[in-house]
């Protein structure tokens, strides 16, 4: 039999399907990755907002991590919403216990619709307790801002932001995501070597809700086949931009990425996609 690639997605679940764990599962399932979940919150969200929060207990939470990395294991894993430091203090430590290494960290700060979803008092958590587990930092770039507590607004600035999550904070690398710059969203990767620029072509549309969760998810995903972290990173570039390209359309608010778009282009035409590594 075919290996079967597992990954893990600690984060909170969205009831409009856009973002959080319903757009992990999606993407891992597009990549033909086994997809598992721990529920950090619930939310009651649809493309108009956030309604609701409603936080999962750290028991809960805890059980949900030792059932599944204790019986299926884990490749690679990625967190999402982790709104209180209790929370993001007990992933650490199941991290740690469990030895999990391919790390993703998506610092999920604000919902599309302006919604905090990470506390005041988290936020030293997430800068001491786990961005040094990282295996790599995935923030946009008011999230690379928090972090960092520097203001960004040019290319130079998205580097320094990256190098200060490595070097300062001990993340392993980090991609500031350069969607909320004007022109061409240009990602950042530093690997604590180097630097890699990947540019795509800019789409105007509302519908981008879940755009970071699910980039992350594909870094994790294909983390969890062996790749490469900059193949990663690339094949993330790819899946995202053909998912705002090919737009949904549901909803009146910021609607949902197309989580199809990438596994069709594959299916129709992977010589062009390849090219465009």
């Amino acid at each position: 039999m075919n290996r079967v690639y597992k990954a893990l997605t600690i984060a909170g679940s969205d009831s409009g399907g856009g973002a959080g764990i319903q757009a992990d599962l999606k993407t891992f399932q597009m990549l033909e990755v086994y997809g598992m979940s721990a529920i950090t919150a619930v939310t009651a969200q649809n493309t108009l907002g956030v309604h609701g929060i409603y936080d999962i207990p750290l028991a809960g939470i805890e059980q949900q991590l030792e059932a599944v990395i204790g019986d299926i294991g884990v490749d690679a894993a990625k967190t999402g919403m982790l709104s209180q430091p209790e929370v993001i203090e007990l992933v650490a430590h199941q991290a740690v216990k469990h030895g999990l290494r391919q790390l993703v960290v998506d610092p999920v700060m604000i919902a599309k619709g302006g919604a905090s979803l990470l506390a005041q008092s988290a936020q030293e958590a997430l800068r001491t307790r786990l961005l040094p587990l990282a295996a790599v930092v995935t923030p946009n770039i008011p999230e690379a801002e928090v972090i960092t507590g520097m203001s960004i607004s040019t290319l130079g600035e998205m580097k320094e932001a990256a190098v200060r999550i490595v070097e300062q904070f001990g993340a392993g690398a980090a991609v500031v995501k350069g969607g909320h710059s004007s022109g061409e969203p240009t990602d950042v990767l530093y690997d604590g070597k180097e630097f890699h620029l990947l540019t795509a072509e800019r789409y105007e549309t509302r519908h981008t809700h879940g755009t970071g969760c699910t980039f992350s998810a594909v870094i994790t995903a294909e983390l969890a086949k062996g790749r490469t972290l900059l193949d990663a990173v690339h094949t993330a570039k790819q899946f995202i931009t053909l998912a705002i390209r090919h737009e949904l359309g549901i909803g009146a608010g910021h609607g949902p990425t197309n989580h199809w778009a990438y596994w069709r282009e594959q299916q129709s035409s992977p010589d062009k996609l390849k090219e465009q590594r």
